[in-house]
């Protein structure tokens, strides 16, 4: 959320950077998103944004006994995934099937508009998966993707849970992942390892 101020009816309002789950963001006024939220009767969200641990002992709410995180390979034919086809990575954790997930790939820009191969799944336990992918992400975050392709209709979308990194080293981020450690590493991709963070 940005700076905020005051509308003329001496309401605040703020410009928001929105994420949506397909991969595209908006910088929409906190007003107008509060306007879209109350007319979707589905509509959701978060009064208390207490993170709280990634793995706990007990569920709750958001919580599921078990997911998966999946790491899929590009079929594309964009310049950027042709040439680095075995580094170029989509890391991400559903609690469905995996082949559900990613059923209709080459229509959803998620995906880049392209079929995938499935190149590796992990099963975990209690997991959140908002969090769990928001952690993968910053570890990652150093070797996001900066890939921009067109949607069904033309208009452009940039995914952003597609990594420049080798699958061993995610292999070896999961297992950081099961014992707890991860949240000291992120990615160093000059040097193609996991490192670890110095805390203040």
């Amino acid at each position: 959320m940005g700076e905020e101020t005051l509308t003329d009816q001496g309401r605040t309002d703020a410009r928001l950077r929105v994420i949506f789950d397909n991969g595209t963001e908006s910088n929409m006024l906190m007003r107008s998103l509060q306007r879209a939220l109350n007319k979707d009767e589905a509509g959701r969200r978060i009064t208390e944004p207490v993170a709280g641990p990634l793995f706990s002992d007990a569920l709750e709410e958001g919580d599921s006994t078990s997911g998966t995180i999946y790491v899929l390979r590009s079929k594309s034919d964009h310049p950027m995934v042709a040439e680095n086809r075995e580094l170029v990575h989509k890391i991400g954790v559903t609690t469905m099937d995996v082949e559900k997930r990613i059923a209709g790939a080459h229509l959803q820009p998620t995906f880049l508009m392209a079929p995938v191969d499935v190149v590796a799944t992990y099963e975990l336990f209690n997991i959140n998966q908002t969090r769990l992918e928001n952690l993968i992400h910053r570890v990652f975050g150093p070797a996001q993707l900066d890939i921009e392709v067109p949607d069904r209709f033309g208009r452009p979308v940039t995914p952003r849970e597609w990594f420049l990194v080798p699958l061993f080293i995610i292999d070896e981020a999961v297992q950081k992942i099961r014992d707890g450690s991860i949240t000291h590493y992120r990615y160093d991709p000059q040097r193609a390892k996991l490192v670890r963070e110095e805390r203040a």
